[in-house]
């Protein structure tokens, strides 16, 4: 949804009105609050909300299955390391640092 100027509302206004701008939001706009000229705040439906956040804990769970598959590709390849020799030699790394 594309925000257009008239989604664009000062603080102080939106004080005065929040009532009426959170019925238009709930009817699908979305708004941003300003202060001082600059964004601020946006206000959306919470179910928009509840909507991205379940996008982006589902791009998360996307991101971590490419890097299993990453890590499953580079054993069958077999480029490993035994883990606790890596780590020593990471802090040892990190002490010279």
């Amino acid at each position: 949804m594309a925000i257009s100027a008239k989604d664009v509302i000062p603080l102080t206004q939106a004080r005065s009105r929040l009532s009426e701008i959170a019925d238009e939001v709930k009817s699908g706009s979305e708004k941003i609050i300003t202060k001082n000229g600059e964004s601020y705040v946006a206000l959306i439906d919470a179910d928009r909300l509840d909507y991205y956040h379940r996008l982006e804990r589902e791009r998360i769970h996307l991101l971590l299955l490419d890097e299993a598959g990453k890590g499953l590709l580079d054993i069958t390849e077999g480029r490993v390391k035994e883990a606790r020799q890596a780590i020593r030699r990471l802090q040892a790394k990190r002490k010279a640092a």
